[in-house]
């Protein structure tokens, strides 16, 4: 934590470079440009604290967390709809095959029908047919080639009532994912604006300005873990479950990789991509965004925290990191900087989740 903000005016340019990489083509050319929000003005020095320029500077990050997470939430929405789009139009091609075969058979059977047909009843035939036996066996023949034709027709009438309900579903998919896909730039213009506030907001310090402002985050930091140690809300050390020490395993390898709005590695991640992708590898999928692993994993207090759980920050769910043990997550951080080992204690915390836990979810971490 001493040297973030020190790390981040040095690397602030490059690192928003990269984040504002262009999003994938679409099915369809995407709408027109949305306009890019307005900016925050940049904190004038002047005669503000540090702890005020401070202050300022986290609620910057934390908007940026949080439009951050927003749009990976609408990413995962997109991926899903991508998916969706793509079986919809593979079941409305067999559909249609099957459609184009049963029309088919209905035009053979009424050729048939046609060359067949008679004015003769079919009881003035059998009292006229020197084998009346054999005219009866002729006559089921008849009764089974007619509910063939029956069933036939049946299976073209519901094929192309499935074709027209398909059609309409694949029709109704594709403009959800223009949607998305319209909502996704707006929101990573969104993560643009933000991510230039605080490139804005460090770059108009001083040095002097900023060594005191590493020093005093700091002092929080060490301040917080301090009093979070002291009141014994951590509980005793515990082991992990195999899961969950593979995924810790993973989320140790990954230390020291850059930190990335959006990305779930392998070369670079965001807070939840990379514990997302550590669950993952151990065979046990996760929800994508910070927000969901809080509401749909089951929870756990403090006083129980195991290697592997994942620790949740701030009252919206925006941030989020892998407990290491002895005190310690392992996390991605924030813009500027790498995957590291940090005090549980970095920021305040929300509550903290066990992806393979097998309890039910209590109402509230303590």
């Amino acid at each position: 934590m001493s040297g973030r903000l020190l790390r981040l005016v040095c690397t602030a340019a490059t690192a928003v470079g990269t984040a504002l990489a262009p999003l994938p083509a679409t099915a369809a050319a995407p709408p027109a440009a949305m306009p890019t929000p307005a900016a925050t003005p940049a904190p004038e020095p002047g005669d503000r604290t540090v702890a005020e320029l401070l202050t300022d500077l986290q609620s910057r990050y934390r908007q940026a967390e949080q439009a951050t997470e927003t749009y990976n939430a609408t990413a995962e929405q997109l991926r899903r709809q991508r998916a969706e789009v793509v079986r919809l139009d593979g079941a409305l091609a067999r559909t249609r095959l099957r459609l184009h075969d049963s029309r088919g058979a209905a035009g053979r059977l009424a050729r048939q029908e046609y060359q067949d047909s008679t004015d003769i009843s079919p009881y003035v035939r059998l009292l006229l047919a020197r084998d009346p036996q054999r005219a009866l066996d002729q006559g089921h023949v008849i009764g089974r080639l007619a509910r063939e034709r029956a069933e036939t027709v049946g299976r073209l009438t519901g094929t192309e009532k499935k074709a027209d309900d398909l059609a309409r579903k694949a029709r109704k998919a594709l403009d959800d994912q223009l949607t998305l896909a319209a909502r996704q730039q707006k929101q990573r213009d969104a993560v643009r604006a933000k991510l230039h506030d605080v490139e804005r907001a460090l770059a108009s310090l001083t040095p002097e300005q900023l060594g005191r402002l590493r020093d005093l985050e700091a002092e929080n930091v060490d301040e917080a873990q301090q009093h979070l140690t002291a009141s014994g809300a951590l509980g005793p050390g515990r082991a992990p479950s195999p899961e969950g020490d593979r995924a810790l395993r993973y989320a140790t390898e990954q230390l020291g990789k850059p930190y990335e709005w959006g990305a779930q590695g392998p070369e670079s991640y965001d807070c939840s991509g990379l514990t997302a992708q550590a669950w993952a590898q151990a065979g046990r999928p996760i929800p994508r965004t910070s927000q969901e692993q809080w509401a749909r994993l089951p929870r756990v207090p403090l006083t129980e925290l195991r290697p592997g759980d994942l620790v949740v920050y701030f009252p919206e769910a925006t941030h989020v990191a892998m407990y290491l043990g002895d005190g310690k997550v392992i996390e991605a951080p924030r813009t500027g900087e790498r995957v590291e080992v940090s005090p549980v204690a970095s920021y305040p915390i929300l509550g903290a989740v066990r992806p393979d836990g097998d309890q039910a979810p209590v109402t509230e971490a303590r």
